[in-house]
């Protein structure tokens, strides 16, 4: 059986489809459509600042789960269950006793660079992990995946939120400045245009569809343009 980015990569651009991980295995268990009925307002699309530092950059809308007593759930079957009742109650259960995320936590963590990342030895996104109070981003290499994981698997990757930002206004520079023009302000020191701020870079890398690749082996963050399929290369250590 596929997992689902397998399934329908259309919908799933960001993820490899190389395997079933354990987000998505644990968003079918929780979700009550596999016992037969219908259910609705499971999720709201919000709208909020792309940077609240910066109020010019507009807004984004971003899809968040509804806590599950807002859900609507229809009284009678709408379709064939997959799975019954007391075995999807059974789950819940299991969830349930592993109590929940306390939620100022949630309010309190914050990954701008979420979905900007992957990994530069495998290529896999690499995932938000908080880090001795700070947020930063993860590599296991397929140890999530339902699949065996391969004996020359390289180490963990981990990297700091805090390590790349302050790269971001220069990789900005050059991403959006022809290389010979950079050169010759630097030289003649007349650069005076101000460096945008690290949050203003992340809404252009958004709008712009650029990805970032952060390689451990060399220290270096990558930037790919999928329009012109260019990579620079910023030194992050």
């Amino acid at each position: 059986m596929p997992c689902p980015s397998a399934a329908d990569p259309g919908r799933n651009t960001h993820r490899t489809g190389a395997g079933w991980t354990l987000g998505p295995v644990t968003t079918i268990l929780e979700n009550p459509r596999y016992t037969g009925r219908q259910v609705w307002n499971r999720q709201r699309t919000d709208s909020e600042l792309v940077d609240p530092a910066n109020v010019t950059l507009g807004h984004k809308s971003v899809q968040r789960w509804n806590l599950p007593d807002g859900w609507v759930i229809s009284s009678r079957p709408a379709h064939p269950a997959l799975v019954s009742e007391a075995d999807f109650i059974a789950a819940q259960d299991v969830s349930a006793a592993r109590g929940p995320v306390p939620h100022d936590e949630l309010v309190l963590r914050r990954y701008l660079l979420a979905g900007l990342l992957a990994c530069g030895l495998c290529g896999r996104p690499m995932e938000s992990a908080w880090s001795n109070g700070k947020p930063a981003y993860r590599c296991r290499h397929g140890r999530t995946s339902a699949m065996a994981p391969d004996p020359a698997r390289p180490k963990n990757t981990y990297i700091r939120e805090d390590k790349l930002l302050p790269h971001l206004p220069a990789l900005h520079l050059l991403l959006t400045t022809p290389a010979v023009r950079v050169r010759r302000r630097t030289r003649a020191g007349a650069d005076v245009t101000p460096s945008p701020s690290p949050g203003e870079v992340i809404g252009y890398l958004r709008d712009h569809e650029i990805t970032l690749t952060w390689n451990p082996a060399t220290a270096a963050l990558h930037a790919r343009d999928t329009q012109t399929s260019k990579t620079i290369t910023v030194k992050a250590s």
